[in-house]
């Protein structure tokens, strides 16, 4: 089993170390970890992976690059105010009044999509549906700039690689010239953008603060946007595979939240996260030394909750930890739900008929899967 290809594998005890990791698969220990802060501190959330080399991290710093403790990474008593305020900006009521303009944008793009289809043509669901639908819904919720969007996917997809993925010193060397060059166009944002979550961020750090700022900003554009892009693609590819959710979707017997829920357990938009021993302490009887990194496996602990087969509202199905749990649960769950929900009821039906020609190829990655592609097509006999 290579760490860096969960989603291929099945856990094969609740704990064990593995690659400089404790791996933890079981549900309560994952929840438990998750909940407990002071054993089990979050600090190490954002290090890289592989050791960045010097070549490299001297591109970062040219352009201003660093990542103080601000909201995944942060397990000191600032962060509840800053979660305050990011949480602030999501509640319930502000993703919901986005979703009658996400809905018209889906609707369009799907019946746009749906004529090619009936022309024979192929169509990719990630790069025509998928990409950028959580980066400018974020850009409304946050009030940011609409910024390019090929730019921002090019700037977080090389942020997940060059943190994330198994890399030589070259590949990181050119990584570190995207993240770090976007990372100086965050902090003109950091200090320019007039209103809304960021300047109120801007408020809250005082002079002196620019660089939490900043690291918010680079961990919504990352974890706010990238990761649910990946999970819709991850959704419809299962979904093309799941004839009879469909079916039930269309006849009413299942509900679309219910299909989402289940697509969080199954293909959750993060597959494992790490936290950092604060203590010498144990789990479940397993020794866990102080300064020793541990890897929750979300996926796996989804998937013990109510096994691998697809049921949407089946007894299980909502107790995922696919948002994480605790102090650092994740701000955009709503976000992220809705916006499943909206793609699951316009572009569901698109499947049907179709096959899929291109799946998703997701590279070595210890927390993301990345997929490049979904690419579907009418099915010959649907054709006929």
């Amino acid at each position: 089993m290579t760490l860096h290809r969960l989603w291929e594998h099945d856990a094969k005890a609740p704990v064990w170390r593995q690659g400089g990791q404790v791996v933890v698969a079981s549900h309560a220990l994952v929840r438990r970890v998750l909940g407990d802060q002071a054993v089990f501190a979050p600090g190490n959330a954002l290090d890289a992976v592989t050791p960045i080399p010097v070549a490299a991290l001297r591109v970062l710093s040219r352009n201003g690059f660093r990542l103080p403790a601000t909201l995944a990474n942060n397990g000191t008593d600032t962060h509840p105010a800053l979660r305050a305020i990011v949480g602030e900006a999501m509640t319930p009521a502000r993703v919901d009044a986005l979703r009658p303009w996400l809905t018209g944008v889906v609707r369009r793009r799907v019946a746009r999509l749906a004529a090619r289809l009936r022309e024979g043509g192929t169509v990719d669901l990630y790069e025509s549906l998928a990409a950028d639908l959580p980066l400018l819904a974020l850009a409304r919720l946050i009030v940011m700039p609409e910024q390019d969007v090929a730019v921002v996917k090019r700037f977080s997809r090389a942020a997940l690689e060059l943190f994330w993925a198994p890399l030589d010193a070259e590949r990181q060397e050119r990584l570190a010239h995207v993240v770090g060059e976007h990372h100086a166009a965050l902090r003109e944002l950091a200090r320019t953008v007039p209103s809304g979550l960021i300047a109120e961020l801007r408020a809250h750090c005082g002079p002196g603060g620019e660089d939490q700022v900043v690291a918010a900003l680079f961990f919504l554009l990352v974890a706010g946007q990238e990761t649910t892009s990946q999970f819709l693609t991850l959704l419809l590819h299962r979904l093309a595979g799941e004839p009879a959710v469909r079916d039930g979707l269309a006849s009413g017997r299942h509900g679309v939240a219910e299909v989402v829920e289940e697509g969080l357990r199954l293909v959750p938009p993060i597959v494992s996260w790490r936290r950092v021993a604060a203590v010498d302490t144990e789990l479940d009887g397993f020794a866990v030394h102080a300064g020793e990194s541990v890897l929750l496996w979300l996926g796996a602990a989804g998937r013990e909750a109510a096994g691998d087969d697809y049921v949407p509202g089946q007894r299980g199905s909502r107790r995922h930890l696919a948002f994480g749990a605790g102090a650092h649960r994740c701000l955009g769950a709503q976000l992220a739900r809705m916006e499943a929900a909206v793609v699951v009821a316009e572009a569901a039906p698109l499947l049907r008929g179709c096959e899929v020609v291109k799946a998703p190829d997701c590279p070595d990655n210890l927390s993301f899967r990345m997929p490049d592609a979904l690419v579907i097509t009418r099915s010959r006999t649907a054709l006929r």
